[in-house]
Formats: structure tokens, C-alpha cells, sequence
């Protein structure tokens, strides 16, 4: 039976894509056309695939499902390995939705980033910000401390201090800045240039540093 979803061919100009899924490879730098030197970030693409297309009539609203990075399908379940089946592709580890988009796509489409993507535009980087566990509220808020090591305190130096009145307003008010787990979180750093792009190699050249460890998946967003 074929698929009820027809694909939109793009004759001339890009995908209009809001995004693509990628892994962070590592910082460098290079020189830009002024001499000066740009710290960046490499971003290695890949082909993504169009792993499901949701509608209105069936799911309730209206995206692209992508998947990257292919796995081994002997640790898909058994529901997933059908999944991608009906998209003619082999496993992905990570799978993004993407809502806004032009265009129609069909199940098993191939999005490339040099579609997509153009050297000097601007995206936004999404991705997992590194662990790291807990942590006093020096390292985790910036606080400097109380009071000075010269003033008689010997071990306040990295303490947090007072955090609320006794008789008023006699609680500890909702958020205030103490201890706690660092990092692990969802962080979208925004306006990054697209310095380069490698098509052969599937690499995406940004400007500065984007959130998460090596290796780590990222969502580049236009």
C-alpha cells in the first residue's frame, strides 16, 4: 500500500526547515575574513530522516518526526522496530519534533543540512547542559561569602548566609538562591553565525560555545 503522504520536491531554494538534529563533536577556532579569531563550535549533522508525519486527523495537530544517529536493532523494542519500518530506515537514537515547518514531507525523506543551512545566517542551539551534581551556592549562584577571612570568620567563607527575617515575614520565600543540583538542564544559547559548512563531512561550523559535553546531542533551530 503506498503512502498516503506525497512528497513535496524542492526544484530550487532550501528546506524550509525550522531545524535539524545534531551531536557536538568539540571547540576550535579560526580566522575570519578581518584576521581575527573566532572561537567555535563543531556540529557533525548527518542526514536526518523524516521518520513520521503527524496531522490534524489523526494525531491532533500538524509536525515532522526526525530521527538521527542510526542504533542497533537489537536494542529497538520490537513497537519502535515497526516504527521505523513504515519509514524504510534503519533505528534512530534520537528522535525531535518540529512543528513549524513548509511544505509537505513524506515518511523516509532525506533533509541535509547544506539545504537547510547557509554560511553567515544565524541559529539557535539547544541541547542538555553539562552535570554537575551538587553544588554550594558559590560555585552554583556566584556568591562571594560572608563577611572576609581578615574579619574573624574562619570557616563562613563560602557559606550562604541569612535566608529570611525570624518574626517577618517568619518563611523562606519561594526560589531563593541555596544549594542544589547544578546543571543537567535544557539550555537554548541563541544567535550563533554559521561560519562554516562541511557537506562532505556533514559538519556545521557555529560561532562560540553551545551547551552539553562531547558527543552530546544538540537541536540546531533556525
Amino acid at each position: 500500500m503506498k503512502s498516503p503522504y506525497v512528497c513535496f520536491k524542492f526544484l530550487k531554494g532550501k528546506f524550509k526547515m525550522p531545524g535539524l538534529i545534531g551531536k557536538k563533536v568539540g571547540m576550535t577556532s579560526i580566522y575570519d575574513e578581518n584576521g581575527k579569531n573566532v572561537a567555535c563550535t563543531l556540529i557533525v549533522t548527518g542526514p536526518n530522516v523524516v521518520t513520521q508525519v503527524k496531522t490534524p486527523e489523526v494525531d491532533g495537530y500538524t509536525a515532522i518526526q526526525v530521527g538521527y544517529d542510526e542504533k542497533k536493532e537489537k536494542r529497538t523494542s520490537a513497537a519502535l522496530k515497526g516504527h521505523f519500518a513504515k519509514a524504510n530506515t534503519a533505528p534512530k537514537r534520537k528522535l525531535v519534533e518540529f512543528r513549524e515547518f513548509d511544505g509537505e514531507f513524506a515518511l523516509g525523506d532525506v533533509l541535509k543540512m547544506e539545504e537547510i543551512f547557509a554560511e553567515g545566517e544565524f541559529v539557535d542551539i539547544v541541547g542538555t547542559s553539562k552535570g554537575k551534581g551538587f553544588q554550594g551556592v558559590v560555585k552554583r549562584h556566584g556568591f562571594g561569602g560572608v563577611g572576609q577571612a581578615t574579619h574573624g570568620q574562619h570557616n563562613r567563607l563560602r557559606a550562604p548566609g541569612a535566608i529570611g527575617a525570624c518574626a517577618t515575614p517568619s518563611r523562606v520565600f519561594k526560589g531563593l538562591k541555596m544549594a542544589g543540583r547544578m546543571g543537567g538542564k535544557r539550555v537554548k544559547v541563541q544567535n550563533l553565525k554559521v561560519l562554516k559548512l562541511y557537506p562532505e563531512e556533514n559538519l556545521v561550523l557555529v560561532s562560540g560555545a553551545i551547551p552539553g559535553a562531547k558527543n552530546s546531542y544538540v537541536i540546531i533551530e533556525k
